[in-house]
């Protein structure tokens, strides 16, 4: 059987980008709920009906089904955390995105351990709004840019901490893991921290995409991540890739 036919029958629903999805709009506020019905109107993001302004009446969804949270609350850190946290734990294939005037980046860290897949600022345009759906829908996870940099600039200075216990080592401290990542694992992460699809992953490396996948996989768990973002990280605060690394690439399995 040819392996694109078998990724194609694996290939979760949610993921499908001609499915359109359902969402569910947690919100108070009535004009924050019209503004976004409106933003939405036309694409692939089906309001329910009725929105719903806390989680004690939810509708039921089956894991099969793509379905897509959007809280719109200025809630405190706590409250965002619990409310994450019960979203994932009573919808597992669901997807949950914050929308909300600005959140620090340690909150925002904070929420992505409880389960959050996304956090858009209401002063996105319309269009970036929509594409921010569309790829937290398909499986990856979406912070805006300043986050990421303001992120990545504490991990290089060793002082990224992130209010539930975790924090990013400095790339020279013995505690961290390179020695338990293999060589392959290494040379992939590295292009993770380049934003490098799998795609081209694989061609640069000279694997099938399936390999890297398996490759993937294994990077997360061995450094305790949820996904690439946080991986590439992980890896920008732990690992030194040098010129000599990145010459250090050989094509094959």
């Amino acid at each position: 059987m040819r392996h694109d036919v078998v990724y194609k029958q694996i290939l979760p629903i949610a993921q499908d980008p001609f499915q359109n999805v359902t969402t569910v709009l947690i919100c108070q506020n009535l004009l924050l709920r019209t503004g976004i019905s409106h933003i939405l109107s036309g694409t692939r993001f089906i309001l329910t009906k009725e929105p719903y302004e806390d989680l004690s009446r939810l509708p039921t969804f089956t894991d099969d089904e793509p379905v897509l949270f959007v809280l719109c609350e200025n809630r405190s850190t706590e409250e965002y955390t619990t409310a994450v946290a019960e979203l994932k734990a009573q919808y597992r294939s669901a997807r949950v995105v914050v929308l909300t005037d600005a959140m620090d980046p340690e909150t925002v860290m904070q929420l992505s351990h409880a389960g959050m897949d996304g956090f858009c600022p209401t002063s996105m345009d319309r269009h970036a709004l929509v594409k921010a759906l569309e790829i937290v829908i398909l499986g990856e996870s979406y912070i805006p840019a300043s986050i990421g940099l303001t992120l990545l600039d504490q991990v290089r200075q060793g002082r990224a901490h992130f209010g539930n216990g975790v924090a990013f080592r400095p790339a020279n401290d013995p505690a961290s893991l390179p020695g338990k990542l293999s060589e392959r694992e290494a040379q992939i992460l590295r292009c993770l921290t380049q934003g490098s699809s799998n795609k081209v992953i694989a061609r640069e490396l000279g694997v099938a995409e399936a390999t890297v996948k398996v490759h993937i996989k294994a990077i997360l768990r061995k450094v305790k991540a949820s996904n690439r973002t946080q991986a590439a990280m992980w890896a920008t605060g732990h690992l030194n890739f040098s010129q000599d690394n990145a010459d250090s690439l050989v094509p094959g399995e």
